[in-house]
């Protein structure tokens, strides 16, 4: 990028509904999108050469409306002038020109600043001087006051009150900037949110020659491109800075944050308290471990004996909170680091687009409604193909596919890459590669981004509009991603198949951190970029990770637009849920290994700390699972032994222990309801069931692909049901379910979710055996509590939770979700058969099962609040 014009002013209101931008800016002459009727307030401030005025005016403002093929616009400046200049396809008139800011040549040392002209507040300047006329227009938009100065806060206030308002206002903005840069020094994360500093509804013209031209690429297959667009002469219309040619492009800053939709103020402030909560809540756990290893070797000394049972449950305690204190640990960049505007392309000047959708097997509406959005998306035709690349080599979707070209989106392609007995075909990475080389191949050749779509996400209108700017604006940018979201998520989400939490909370975070991961589907990666890391990796299962920390390991930025901007499907039965979430694991070890979690190597030298980091922990995390599963079989050992799994040496040290508990307890309740703001309380909570069932699905395919040889059976173990297949099931159709029994036989047996009723079983039988010899040995009736209390009674109580999850799968195939038809999600347009996900459906229903799980947690931290005040009344 070597230019950058700003063109329109900010708006005083941060997260306001912002105003569309001018029709000849954001006209689609080559797309279907309507055209827009606009009115733009533009504001900006006019200085004199000689310093000595610091006189500022009311805000002139620009209005455009557009009707048919003609337009009027209206320039109002303050009352001694008015202004009006007609314009249509053959003719261009000018009225009333007076005011000397129009004229073409009358400020020759003029620089245009983010906006239109604002005229000195002076009558007479009509008649000054011709060289007084002259003036310099600054680009410091933050100097122009745009307020009414009959409506302005500090005008009603008396003059002393004002004073004190400034005051605190700018020591306020100075404290955040100093907190904020403060935070950068600290933590000098490479990747800038908004490296242009675009203010609210400012337009900026970015001038590249790196970009096809319009004359060398044309994806429609049937049909000329058309024209370029228009230019728009300085001298011809008066409009200061807004030529509009094929090396130019218009970015507008519409709100504060790419979020606003998803966050409210109210949650964004209070999502800030994430940060020292997070400390807080990892600082007293730490206390609580080092008093309880303090008291356990204090009591092993007094009683002249080893606590074994005790230290085995200090270790199970450690293994199960330990992913709840690494999820926390990210929240301590919650405060002041994401500052990602929602940005817009606007006009017709656009990057070309190569849109691939990958498919094998799926049904054929299914990725016909994703390609049939996909064309429809608001973005010139001639500038993105739309390319179906299927592995299963279907006839009729090739068939429906050509059809739909023909009759409606002459931009969409289908391919089918040839597949050759004993050569590897890399699954995913495999076929992204083919399409990659073969775009190369097609009229123009390799587009100037590369974006691609999972079979069953639908993108939203505006979905490349919206990712194109991010990457525009830093060319070091290689990938824009938004967050993946579904619109088939039955009620309560039992499977906890959405991925709210993640694309919600750890996935901006993250990119924070400036270690935005792709997440498979939706994302726009930069041609360049990804020819310069050979392509997309092969080796792993999860080539979307791999593919993005390359990236970042070769020096390139990434970036996670938190906008909803495309929907797809979750799969509908267990078994496909399990070969889904088995497979993520598998990938993700995968491309550690390959990356040497990320701590060394040649495919990661230029990656910053925090990115390194986040390789490494979330890598460790899946390894993790291991650790955890053999935790929770572990547990009913330890319960049934009958030991002493709290020991300490007097009631003093008991009292201690209990109210250190309460306060991490109390605290991390606390936290949970913070950080789980953004992608809401309930979600987040059932994500943290989800982690203790899965863990033994995952850590059966880690031991088995990793650990076990290949000559003893080892391979890469992604989960596949022994029996049924889903279709067998449909257990989400409450027309064609199967009986219970079969529902039963196929998720006990065949998914192998007898190990959960294993341990169910287990549990309850350690827990109650215990209870039983803890009440023959004890006598007395503080002695037998106190006994309870330290043994199966210890709060969290987590052999309780751990049942609670372990039940999951098994629930579900008692109680199955009732889901309707995809048809019935969607809302379909009977012309181009074009079909989005409704409103509705976009949002995951909360039903009694969701709050009979809450009712689990209340009653356990009112179980630690009653303990808390029971130790006050220990002698």
């Amino acid at each position: 990028m070597s230019q950058a014009r700003r063109l329109s002013g900010s708006s005083v209101e941060p997260d306001s509904p912002t105003t569309p931008p001018p029709a000849w800016l954001n006209r689609s002459a080559h797309s279907n999108g309507p055209r827009l009727q606009p009115t733009v307030p533009l504001t900006a401030l006019a200085e004199e050469d000689s310093g000595a005025s610091d006189a500022r005016s009311q805000a002139s403002s620009l209005s455009f409306t557009e009707t048919g093929s003609a337009a009027s616009i209206n320039f109002r400046t303050p009352e001694w002038v008015e202004t009006e200049i007609s314009t249509s396809e053959e003719e261009t008139q000018y009225q009333s020109v007076t005011a000397p800011a129009l004229a073409a040549n009358t400020a020759p040392q003029r620089r245009w600043s983010s906006g239109l002209r604002a005229l000195s507040s002076k009558p007479n300047l009509l008649s000054l001087p011709d060289a007084q006329k002259e003036r310099r227009w600054s680009y410091n938009l933050d100097t122009a006051d745009t307020r009414d100065p009959a409506t302005s806060t500090q005008n009603t206030l008396p003059k002393g009150r004002r004073g004190s308002v400034a005051r605190m206002l700018t020591a306020g903005r100075r404290a955040s900037t100093t907190v904020r840069n403060t935070i950068r020094t600290i933590d000098p994360v490479r990747t800038r949110d908004n490296p242009l500093g675009l203010q609210l509804n400012e337009v900026v013209i970015l001038r590249t020659d790196s970009y096809t031209p319009w004359s060398g690429f044309n994806a429609r297959r049937f049909s000329e491109a058309g024209p370029a667009p228009a230019g728009y002469s300085l001298d011809e219309h008066q409009r200061p800075g807004m030529s509009e040619d094929e090396k130019e492009y218009a970015i507008k800053r519409i709100a504060r944050h790419d979020d606003v939709e998803l966050l409210s103020p109210w949650k964004r402030w209070a999502y800030r308290l994430s940060a020292p909560l997070a400390v807080l809540t990892i600082a007293i756990h730490i206390v609580y471990f080092v008093i309880r290893v303090l008291f356990t070797r204090s009591a092993e000394i007094r009683a002249d004996t080893v606590y074994w049972m005790a230290w085995a449950f200090i270790l199970i305690e450690v293994i199960v909170l330990l992913p709840m204190l690494m999820h926390r640990l990210w929240g301590l960049h919650a405060i002041g680091m994401r500052w990602r505007p929602k940005l817009r392309i606007i006009g017709d000047n656009v990057p070309s687009v190569d849109v691939i959708i990958t498919c094998c097997g799926e049904d054929d509406e299914l990725v016909l409604d994703t390609a049939r959005a996909a064309c429809n998306i608001d973005y010139p035709r001639s500038r993105f193909r739309v390319i179906i690349c299927d592995d299963g080599n279907s006839s009729t979707l090739r068939e429906k596919a050509e059809r739909i070209a023909v009759e409606r989106f002459d931009n969409l392609y289908y391919r089918s890459r040839p597949k050759f007995p004993g050569v590897p075909h890399h699954f995913k990475a495999g076929n992204l590669n083919y399409a990659l080389e073969e775009t190369q191949r097609l009229p123009g050749g390799g587009a100037n981004f590369f974006a691609a779509l999972d079979a069953d996400m639908i993108p939203e209108r505006d979905w490349l509009r919206a990712l194109i700017p991010h990457m525009i604006q830093d060319p070091n940018c290689s990938m824009a991603c938004p967050p993946q979201l579904f619109y088939n998520v039955p009620k309560d989400d039992p499977l906890c198949q959405s991925l709210d939490l993640f694309v919600h909370v750890s996935e901006p975070m993250k990119d924070s951190l400036g270690v935005a991961w792709c997440t498979g589907s939706g994302y726009v990666m930069r041609r360049a970029a990804l020819e310069a890391i050979g392509g997309f990796p092969t080796g792993s299962l999860a080539e979307d990770v791999c593919t993005s920390s390359m990236l970042l390991g070769s020096g390139w930025n990434t970036a996670f637009v938190h906008e909803p901007l495309q929907f797809g499907t979750v799969p509908d039965s267990l078994s496909s849920h399990l070969k889904q979430r088995t497979r993520w694991t598998i990938g993700t070890v995968q491309t550690s290994i390959k990356l040497r979690f990320c701590l060394w190597g040649p495919l990661v030298k230029r990656m910053s700390f925090f990115q390194r980091l986040c390789g490494f922990v979330y890598t460790i995390a899946s390894l993790l699972t291991v650790v955890l599963v053999a935790s929770m079989f572990t547990s009913p050992v330890v319960l049934i032994s009958g030991g002493n799994l709290v020991p300490f040496s007097d009631y003093g040290q008991l009292k201690w222990l209990i109210r250190v508990w309460f306060a991490s307890h109390a605290i991390n309740r606390l936290n949970e309801f913070v950080t789980y703001l953004p992608s809401g309380y309930l979600t987040g909570q059932r994500e943290a069931r989800a982690v203790l069932w899965m863990a033994i699905f995952q850590s059966i395919s880690i031991i088995r692909t990793f650990c076990i040889p290949s000559w003893l059976g080892g391979k890469v173990a992604v989960f596949t049901a022994s029996g049924s297949q889903k279709a067998e099931l449909q257990e989400r159709d409450p027309r064609r379910r199967a009986p219970l029994w079969r529902r039963l036989k196929v998720t006990l047996w065949d998914c192998q979710c007898y190990l959960h009723l294993l341990y169910i079983a287990f549990t309850i039988v350690a827990v109650g055996l215990g209870s039983y010899w803890n009440l023959r040995r004890n006598k007395g009736t503080e002695n037998i509590l106190v006994g309870i209390l330290t043994h199966a009674g210890w709060p969290p109580v987590l052999w309780l939770s751990c049942i609670f999850s372990c039940w999951a799968p098994i629930g579900y195939a008692i109680f199955p979700p009732n889901c309707p038809d995809r048809e019935d999600l969607l809302d379909r347009d009977s012309k181009t058969g074009v079909a989005y996900p409704k409103e509705s459906s976009k949002t995951i229903e909360t039903g009694w099962g969701a709050w009979a799980h809450e009712i689990h947690y209340s009653a356990i931290t009112v179980y630690t609040v009653v303990i808390f005040a029971l130790s006050f009344r220990l002698s």
